[in-house]
């Protein structure tokens, strides 16, 4: 019996059959539609599950590998060894008071669209922003002058062992991009937003205004990982690419996009490699122009194949 049967036999108490694949095609759970398959691929629907899944994997010595919508995350061709944990399945939202709770699977899009209906603001900026809670509070994502970490008020969140914690904002360490959860193994499971009241006429302009800069300026229209590197103290990324003339610029089916230079899309059946090394290459060529080093947003994950 494999590895991997022992594993499965080992939570069938515990996790519900249909919540477990093999093999599963991780370019089915991706924005870029790219990656290879998961050896197992388990969507926990309880608290519960995922504690049965973290201490088998651990029994197992099987590594564990986080996902939430694939929004910001470009997985190799190679696909992930072990288990993926895809959170989507968490996804209830609530308020009380002027706190709104979030679990880690559910679109950041719909917890802005949520606060709009309860004439809550403070998240009109996450209206346009593809992903998942977990994945905003991972890499304190933001749009149009507003970030995760300006309404955050607390998470909670399940150590490998299973323990489940409460950490406040400031445990966080959020930054620009970045966060703890970089640097540590935790699994994201829900988050509380403070907000503050306001009226619906006012909030839903913002947010009409910011969902039409989005469409106007980002191309929505072809499959990608969103924006793709950190903003260069001083500097954008995407008119620094566009000064190096690289819009249009392909390799294999992934092209700088011609519409917003700060955005690699899939344009013809790319694979991940595609997508890797024309990410190399804007590096290599902002690094000769102009003696800037771009960092990569995006996550990237997996093996090669």
């Amino acid at each position: 019996m494999s590895e991997y049967q022992q594993f499965i036999n080992s939570i069938s108490a515990d996790v519900i059959e249909e919540n477990i694949r093999v093999s599963e095609p991780i370019s089915n759970h991706t924005f870029t539609k790219l990656g290879g398959e998961a050896d197992l691929f388990i969507t926990p629907s309880s608290f519960a599950e995922i504690q049965s899944v973290l201490k088998q994997a651990k029994k197992f010595n099987i590594p564990v590998t986080i996902l939430g919508s694939g929004s910001n995350v470009i997985v190799r061709d190679g696909g992930i060894r072990g288990i993926t944990l895809c959170l989507t399945k968490f996804n209830q939202i609530s308020i009380k008071n002027d706190v709104i709770t979030a679990q880690s699977g559910a679109s950041i899009i719909d917890v802005s669209n949520f606060a709009l209906e309860h004439e809550r603001t403070g998240l009109e900026f996450a209206c346009g922003i593809p992903g998942s809670v977990g994945g905003a509070l991972y890499m304190n994502a933001g749009a149009y002058g507003g970030q995760i970490s300006d309404v955050l008020e607390k998470a909670r969140v399940m150590t490998r062992d299973g323990e489940i914690l409460t950490l406040s904002k400031e445990d966080l360490h959020l930054g620009y991009r970045k966060s703890i959860f970089m640097n540590r193994d935790y699994v994201i499971l829900e988050a509380e937003f403070q907000l503050n009241r306001g009226e619906y006429k006012m909030i839903k302009q913002d947010m009409d205004e910011f969902t039409n800069a989005r469409k106007s300026k980002q191309p929505l229209e072809y499959p990608s990982c969103g924006s793709v590197f950190k903003r260069p103290p001083g500097y954008y990324a995407g008119k620094l690419i566009q000064d190096c003339k690289l819009q249009g610029f392909r390799v294999g089916g992934a092209e700088v996009s011609k519409k917003h230079a700060g955005f690699i899309v899939n344009i013809d059946q790319a694979t991940s490699k595609d997508y890797i090394d024309l990410i190399n290459i804007i590096k290599g060529t902002v690094k000769k122009n102009f003696d800037i080093n771009l960092e990569t947003e995006v996550i990237i994950m997996g093996e090669e194949s």
